[in-house]
Protein backbone atom coordinates (compact mmCIF):
# COMPACT_ATOMS: atom_id res chain seq x y z
CA UNK A 1 0.00 0.00 0.00
CA UNK A 2 3.19 2.11 0.65
CA UNK A 3 4.45 1.66 -2.69
CA UNK A 4 1.28 2.88 -3.91
CA UNK A 5 0.81 5.67 -1.80
CA UNK A 6 4.19 7.14 -2.03
CA UNK A 7 4.51 7.79 -5.64
CA UNK A 8 0.94 9.12 -6.05
CA UNK A 9 1.33 11.48 -3.10
CA UNK A 10 4.91 12.54 -4.56
CA UNK A 11 3.93 13.11 -8.13
CA UNK A 12 0.40 14.40 -7.36
CA UNK A 13 1.27 16.87 -5.02
CA UNK A 14 4.20 17.89 -6.98
CA UNK A 15 1.16 18.90 -9.90
CA UNK A 16 -1.21 20.56 -7.66
CA UNK A 17 1.42 22.29 -6.43
CA UNK A 18 2.13 23.57 -9.63
CA UNK A 19 -1.03 24.55 -10.49
CA UNK A 20 -1.74 26.55 -7.48
CA UNK A 21 1.33 28.33 -7.51
CA UNK A 22 0.67 29.23 -11.53
CA UNK A 23 -2.68 30.23 -10.44
CA UNK A 24 -1.89 32.36 -7.74
CA UNK A 25 1.17 34.14 -10.11
CA UNK A 26 -1.44 34.49 -12.89
CA UNK A 27 -3.86 36.30 -10.52
CA UNK A 28 -1.48 38.82 -9.25
CA UNK A 29 -0.35 39.60 -12.45
CA UNK A 30 -3.93 40.24 -13.69
CA UNK A 31 -4.10 41.94 -10.99
CA UNK A 32 -0.91 44.46 -11.65
CA UNK A 33 -2.08 44.64 -15.72
CA UNK A 34 -5.53 46.20 -13.90
CA UNK A 35 -4.07 48.56 -12.14
CA UNK A 36 -0.96 50.04 -14.59
CA UNK A 37 -2.75 50.44 -17.91
CA UNK A 38 0.86 52.15 -18.76
CA UNK A 39 2.79 49.76 -19.50
CA UNK A 40 1.72 46.16 -21.15
CA UNK A 41 5.05 44.21 -18.85
CA UNK A 42 2.52 42.30 -16.71
CA UNK A 43 -0.18 41.33 -19.19
CA UNK A 44 3.15 39.97 -21.75
CA UNK A 45 4.27 38.39 -18.83
CA UNK A 46 1.10 36.63 -18.19
CA UNK A 47 2.06 34.96 -21.86
CA UNK A 48 5.18 33.02 -20.04
CA UNK A 49 2.74 31.01 -17.61
CA UNK A 50 2.90 27.56 -19.72
CA UNK A 51 7.24 27.56 -19.16
CA UNK A 52 6.50 28.90 -16.41
CA UNK A 53 4.36 25.85 -14.39
CA UNK A 54 6.58 23.73 -16.61
CA UNK A 55 9.68 24.79 -14.89
CA UNK A 56 7.87 24.37 -11.59
CA UNK A 57 6.79 20.72 -11.89
CA UNK A 58 10.30 19.99 -12.96
CA UNK A 59 12.17 21.30 -10.02
CA UNK A 60 9.40 19.81 -7.59
CA UNK A 61 9.42 16.53 -9.41
CA UNK A 62 13.69 15.96 -9.98
CA UNK A 63 14.08 16.90 -6.22
CA UNK A 64 11.25 14.65 -4.82
CA UNK A 65 11.68 12.14 -7.55
CA UNK A 66 13.98 9.97 -5.20
CA UNK A 67 11.36 9.64 -2.62
CA UNK A 68 8.99 7.94 -4.70
CA UNK A 69 10.88 4.67 -5.10
CA UNK A 70 10.10 4.38 -8.44
CA UNK A 71 11.12 2.66 -11.24
CA UNK A 72 14.33 2.44 -9.10
CA UNK A 73 16.12 0.18 -12.12
CA UNK A 74 15.82 3.70 -14.10
CA UNK A 75 16.49 6.20 -11.92
CA UNK A 76 19.59 7.89 -14.39
CA UNK A 77 17.37 7.76 -17.06
CA UNK A 78 14.11 9.25 -15.24
CA UNK A 79 16.38 11.91 -13.80
CA UNK A 80 18.30 12.78 -16.81
CA UNK A 81 14.50 13.16 -18.47
CA UNK A 82 13.71 15.76 -15.81
CA UNK A 83 16.83 17.35 -16.16
CA UNK A 84 16.42 18.01 -19.75
CA UNK A 85 12.92 18.97 -19.11
CA UNK A 86 14.28 21.91 -16.50
CA UNK A 87 16.84 22.98 -19.18
CA UNK A 88 14.13 23.52 -21.75
CA UNK A 89 11.57 25.38 -19.63
CA UNK A 90 14.15 27.46 -18.04
CA UNK A 91 15.32 28.39 -21.23
CA UNK A 92 11.44 29.17 -22.45
CA UNK A 93 10.95 30.95 -19.78
CA UNK A 94 13.86 33.02 -19.85
CA UNK A 95 13.21 33.56 -23.77
CA UNK A 96 9.29 34.68 -22.58
CA UNK A 97 10.92 37.20 -19.83
CA UNK A 98 13.27 38.74 -22.22
CA UNK A 99 10.61 39.19 -24.89
CA UNK A 100 8.23 40.76 -22.52
CA UNK A 101 11.09 43.66 -21.13
CA UNK A 102 12.29 44.55 -24.31
CA UNK A 103 8.90 44.98 -25.92
CA UNK A 104 7.63 46.92 -22.72
CA UNK A 105 11.01 48.93 -22.73
CA UNK A 106 10.02 50.03 -26.62
CA UNK A 107 6.48 50.74 -26.32
CA UNK A 108 7.53 53.04 -23.85
CA UNK A 109 9.99 54.68 -25.91
CA UNK A 110 7.60 54.76 -28.53
CA UNK A 111 4.83 56.33 -26.84
CA UNK A 112 6.83 59.28 -25.38
CA UNK A 113 8.41 59.86 -29.02
CA UNK A 114 6.00 58.58 -31.73
CA UNK A 115 5.06 62.30 -32.42
CA UNK A 116 8.29 63.94 -32.19
CA UNK A 117 10.95 61.69 -33.91
CA UNK A 118 8.89 58.96 -36.11
CA UNK A 119 12.19 57.82 -37.70
CA UNK A 120 13.92 57.00 -33.94
CA UNK A 121 11.09 55.27 -33.44
CA UNK A 122 11.57 52.87 -36.29
CA UNK A 123 15.11 52.80 -35.89
CA UNK A 124 14.16 51.55 -32.23
CA UNK A 125 11.83 49.10 -33.32
CA UNK A 126 14.19 47.55 -35.88
CA UNK A 127 17.12 47.20 -32.87
CA UNK A 128 14.48 45.52 -30.47
CA UNK A 129 13.51 43.02 -33.38
CA UNK A 130 16.73 41.99 -33.57
CA UNK A 131 18.04 42.41 -30.00
CA UNK A 132 15.17 40.00 -29.61
CA UNK A 133 16.28 37.57 -31.90
CA UNK A 134 20.02 37.30 -30.88
CA UNK A 135 18.84 36.53 -27.45
CA UNK A 136 16.43 33.79 -28.08
CA UNK A 137 19.42 32.58 -30.80
CA UNK A 138 21.57 32.96 -27.46
CA UNK A 139 19.81 30.96 -25.09
CA UNK A 140 18.49 28.32 -27.50
CA UNK A 141 21.99 27.52 -27.83
CA UNK A 142 23.59 27.37 -24.50
CA UNK A 143 20.32 25.35 -23.58
CA UNK A 144 20.67 22.67 -26.14
CA UNK A 145 24.98 23.17 -25.49
CA UNK A 146 23.77 22.33 -21.57
CA UNK A 147 21.19 19.51 -22.55
CA UNK A 148 24.25 17.46 -24.41
CA UNK A 149 26.53 18.33 -21.62
CA UNK A 150 24.26 16.07 -19.43
CA UNK A 151 25.00 13.01 -21.36
CA UNK A 152 28.63 11.39 -19.69
CA UNK A 153 29.40 10.40 -23.77
CA UNK A 154 29.24 13.96 -24.87
CA UNK A 155 31.38 15.46 -21.63
CA UNK A 156 34.02 12.48 -22.73
CA UNK A 157 34.58 13.45 -26.50
CA UNK A 158 34.90 17.27 -25.01
CA UNK A 159 38.74 17.03 -25.08
CA UNK A 160 38.83 15.62 -28.43
CA UNK A 161 36.19 18.42 -29.96
CA UNK A 162 38.24 21.44 -28.54
CA UNK A 163 41.69 19.54 -29.70
CA UNK A 164 39.77 19.86 -33.48
CA UNK A 165 38.25 22.89 -32.58
CA UNK A 166 40.79 24.71 -34.92
CA UNK A 167 39.93 23.42 -37.88
CA UNK A 168 35.65 23.00 -37.45
CA UNK A 169 36.10 26.01 -36.84
CA UNK A 170 37.80 26.95 -40.85
CA UNK A 171 35.96 24.28 -41.96
CA UNK A 172 32.47 26.19 -40.45
CA UNK A 173 33.66 29.77 -41.31
CA UNK A 174 34.16 28.43 -45.11
CA UNK A 175 31.21 26.44 -45.45
CA UNK A 176 29.15 29.02 -43.36
CA UNK A 177 30.44 32.37 -45.10
CA UNK A 178 27.86 33.80 -46.63
CA UNK A 179 25.41 33.33 -43.50
CA UNK A 180 27.99 34.53 -41.47
CA UNK A 181 28.38 37.72 -43.90
CA UNK A 182 24.67 38.44 -43.34
CA UNK A 183 24.37 37.65 -39.58
CA UNK A 184 26.90 40.57 -39.35
CA UNK A 185 25.31 42.84 -42.26
CA UNK A 186 21.77 42.42 -39.90
CA UNK A 187 24.06 43.80 -37.08
CA UNK A 188 25.36 46.22 -38.94
CA UNK A 189 21.67 47.47 -40.19
CA UNK A 190 20.52 47.58 -36.69
CA UNK A 191 22.96 49.58 -35.30
CA UNK A 192 24.28 51.75 -38.15
CA UNK A 193 20.84 53.36 -38.76
CA UNK A 194 20.83 52.63 -42.48
CA UNK A 195 17.57 51.41 -42.99
CA UNK A 196 14.29 50.83 -40.49
CA UNK A 197 11.35 48.59 -40.50
CA UNK A 198 8.72 50.99 -42.00
CA UNK A 199 11.44 52.87 -43.97
CA UNK A 200 10.37 53.87 -47.89
CA UNK A 201 13.02 52.49 -50.03
CA UNK A 202 13.67 51.95 -53.74
CA UNK A 203 15.69 48.53 -54.50
CA UNK A 204 16.42 47.51 -58.17
CA UNK A 205 13.98 49.42 -59.13
CA UNK A 206 11.08 48.49 -56.57
CA UNK A 207 9.51 51.18 -53.98
CA UNK A 208 8.40 49.61 -51.30
CA UNK A 209 8.44 49.99 -47.54
CA UNK A 210 10.47 47.92 -45.22
CA UNK A 211 8.17 44.85 -43.53
CA UNK A 212 10.60 43.08 -41.49
CA UNK A 213 14.00 42.89 -40.49
CA UNK A 214 16.07 39.49 -39.71
CA UNK A 215 19.97 38.51 -38.88
CA UNK A 216 19.84 37.22 -42.35
CA UNK A 217 17.26 38.67 -44.73
CA UNK A 218 14.86 41.81 -45.29
CA UNK A 219 11.35 41.92 -46.96
CA UNK A 220 10.32 44.42 -48.45
CA UNK A 221 6.37 45.27 -49.07
CA UNK A 222 5.93 47.05 -52.48
CA UNK A 223 3.12 49.11 -53.41
CA UNK A 224 0.99 46.65 -55.33
CA UNK A 225 1.17 44.46 -52.20
CA UNK A 226 3.71 41.91 -53.35
CA UNK A 227 6.69 40.92 -51.01
CA UNK A 228 10.23 41.30 -51.67
CA UNK A 229 13.22 39.15 -49.75
CA UNK A 230 16.41 39.94 -50.26
CA UNK A 231 19.37 38.91 -48.28
CA UNK A 232 20.43 41.79 -45.80
CA UNK A 233 24.22 41.81 -46.76
CA UNK A 234 22.79 43.59 -50.37
CA UNK A 235 22.14 46.88 -47.99
CA UNK A 236 25.57 47.08 -46.63
CA UNK A 237 27.36 46.27 -50.56
CA UNK A 238 24.71 48.32 -52.46
CA UNK A 239 23.62 51.54 -52.86
CA UNK A 240 19.69 51.95 -52.45
CA UNK A 241 17.83 54.81 -52.10
CA UNK A 242 16.03 55.45 -48.59
CA UNK A 243 13.18 58.25 -48.75
CA UNK A 244 12.83 58.10 -44.88
CA UNK A 245 16.34 58.77 -43.93
CA UNK A 246 16.49 62.20 -41.88
CA UNK A 247 12.95 63.65 -42.72
CA UNK A 248 10.23 61.95 -44.02
CA UNK A 249 9.05 65.04 -45.73
CA UNK A 250 9.46 65.01 -49.71
CA UNK A 251 9.48 66.99 -52.65
CA UNK A 252 8.12 65.56 -55.63
CA UNK A 253 7.67 67.10 -59.81
CA UNK A 254 5.05 66.73 -62.06
CA UNK A 255 5.87 67.33 -66.07
CA UNK A 256 3.54 68.22 -68.66
CA UNK A 257 4.52 69.19 -72.69
CA UNK A 258 2.13 72.39 -74.01
CA UNK A 259 2.04 73.92 -76.83
CA UNK A 260 4.34 77.27 -76.92
CA UNK A 261 0.95 79.42 -76.50
CA UNK A 262 -0.14 77.72 -73.17
CA UNK A 263 -1.22 80.43 -70.89
CA UNK A 264 2.07 79.88 -68.08
CA UNK A 265 0.08 82.37 -65.95
CA UNK A 266 -3.43 80.72 -65.62
CA UNK A 267 -1.39 76.99 -64.78
CA UNK A 268 0.32 78.43 -61.72
CA UNK A 269 -2.96 80.06 -60.57
CA UNK A 270 -4.83 76.67 -61.21
CA UNK A 271 -1.45 74.57 -59.60
CA UNK A 272 -2.10 77.04 -56.48
CA UNK A 273 -5.90 76.25 -56.54
CA UNK A 274 -5.47 72.14 -57.15
CA UNK A 275 -2.90 71.97 -53.92
CA UNK A 276 -5.30 74.37 -51.85
CA UNK A 277 -7.97 71.43 -52.07
CA UNK A 278 -5.56 68.58 -51.88
CA UNK A 279 -5.42 67.74 -47.94
CA UNK A 280 -1.90 65.95 -48.51
CA UNK A 281 -0.12 68.99 -49.58
CA UNK A 282 1.44 69.83 -46.54
CA UNK A 283 2.23 74.16 -48.30
CA UNK A 284 6.28 73.90 -48.09
CA UNK A 285 6.48 74.60 -51.66
CA UNK A 286 4.62 75.54 -54.91
CA UNK A 287 6.07 76.23 -58.33
CA UNK A 288 5.46 75.87 -62.36
CA UNK A 289 8.47 76.72 -64.53
CA UNK A 290 9.60 76.07 -68.27
CA UNK A 291 12.10 73.72 -67.88
CA UNK A 292 13.08 73.20 -71.91
CA UNK A 293 11.91 73.63 -75.16
CA UNK A 294 11.63 71.71 -78.49
CA UNK A 295 10.40 73.01 -82.00
CA UNK A 296 6.50 72.28 -80.93
CA UNK A 297 6.10 72.02 -77.47
CA UNK A 298 7.43 73.57 -74.29
CA UNK A 299 8.19 70.90 -71.38
CA UNK A 300 6.14 72.85 -67.91
CA UNK A 301 7.25 71.14 -64.39
CA UNK A 302 5.58 72.32 -61.29
CA UNK A 303 7.05 71.65 -57.74
CA UNK A 304 5.01 69.98 -55.14
CA UNK A 305 5.96 68.60 -51.41
CA UNK A 306 4.10 66.53 -49.20
CA UNK A 307 4.72 64.87 -45.56
CA UNK A 308 6.22 61.42 -46.91
CA UNK A 309 6.27 59.05 -49.64
CA UNK A 310 2.74 58.01 -49.68
CA UNK A 311 1.38 61.80 -50.30
CA UNK A 312 4.03 62.87 -52.63
CA UNK A 313 2.59 60.49 -54.80
CA UNK A 314 -1.07 61.30 -54.22
CA UNK A 315 -0.34 65.05 -54.75
CA UNK A 316 1.86 64.66 -57.87
CA UNK A 317 -0.96 62.21 -59.55
CA UNK A 318 -3.83 64.24 -58.14
CA UNK A 319 -1.92 67.74 -59.82
CA UNK A 320 -1.26 65.82 -63.32
CA UNK A 321 -4.95 64.88 -63.50
CA UNK A 322 -6.63 68.40 -62.79
CA UNK A 323 -4.41 70.23 -64.65
CA UNK A 324 -4.89 68.21 -68.24
CA UNK A 325 -8.60 68.21 -67.20
CA UNK A 326 -8.39 72.02 -66.97
CA UNK A 327 -6.45 72.68 -70.01
CA UNK A 328 -8.25 70.11 -72.46
CA UNK A 329 -11.73 72.20 -71.16
CA UNK A 330 -10.42 75.77 -70.79
CA UNK A 331 -7.42 75.93 -73.15
CA UNK A 332 -7.54 73.34 -75.77
CA UNK A 333 -5.21 75.01 -78.24
CA UNK A 334 -2.81 74.72 -75.32
CA UNK A 335 -2.36 70.73 -75.90
CA UNK A 336 0.35 69.95 -77.97
CA UNK A 337 -0.09 70.56 -81.49
CA UNK A 338 1.89 69.02 -84.87
CA UNK A 339 2.01 71.22 -87.74
CA UNK A 340 1.01 70.08 -90.78
CA UNK A 341 1.96 73.16 -93.30
CA UNK A 342 4.66 75.88 -93.07
CA UNK A 343 4.11 79.10 -90.70
CA UNK A 344 2.69 81.92 -92.68
CA UNK A 345 5.20 84.70 -92.30
CA UNK A 346 3.32 88.38 -91.42
CA UNK A 347 2.38 91.11 -94.63
CA UNK A 348 4.89 93.95 -95.36
CA UNK A 349 2.45 96.28 -95.35
CA UNK A 350 2.78 96.41 -91.67
CA UNK A 351 -1.11 94.97 -91.32
CA UNK A 352 -0.93 92.28 -88.10
CA UNK A 353 -2.19 89.90 -90.58
CA UNK A 354 -4.36 89.02 -94.05
CA UNK A 355 -7.86 86.79 -93.83
CA UNK A 356 -7.34 82.99 -94.42
CA UNK A 357 -9.30 83.20 -97.70
CA UNK A 358 -6.82 85.69 -98.90
CA UNK A 359 -4.11 83.10 -98.73
CA UNK A 360 -2.92 80.57 -101.18
CA UNK A 361 -4.52 77.29 -100.17
CA UNK A 362 -1.10 75.73 -99.96
CA UNK A 363 0.33 78.36 -97.30
CA UNK A 364 -2.49 78.01 -94.56
CA UNK A 365 -1.54 76.54 -91.60
CA UNK A 366 -3.65 73.52 -90.84
CA UNK A 367 -2.92 72.27 -87.08
CA UNK A 368 -4.02 68.92 -86.17
CA UNK A 369 -3.69 67.54 -81.90
CA UNK A 370 -1.09 65.21 -81.17
CA UNK A 371 -1.52 62.61 -78.20
CA UNK A 372 0.03 64.08 -75.20
CA UNK A 373 2.76 62.06 -73.66
CA UNK A 374 3.16 61.01 -70.38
Amino acid sequence: MDDVLRPLIVVGGSVVLTLLLGWATDRLLRKADERHHETPLWGLLRRARIPYQLLLCAVLLRASYDETRLLTSHDVAVGRVLTLVLIGSAAWLTIRIAAAVVETSYTRYASNHRERDPARVRRVRTQVTLIRRVVSAVVGVVAVAAMLLTFPAMRAAGASLLASAGILGIVAGVAAQSTLSNMFAGLQIAFGDMVRIGDTVVVDGEWGTVEEITLTFLTVRTWDERRITMPVSYFTSKPFENWSRGTPQMTGTVFWHVDHSAPLDAMREKLRDILRECPEWDGRACNLTVTDSTPSTLEVRALVTAKDADDIWTVRVTVRERMMRFLADEHPYALPRVNTADAVPPPRDGREGAPADALPAARRAHTHPARHPR
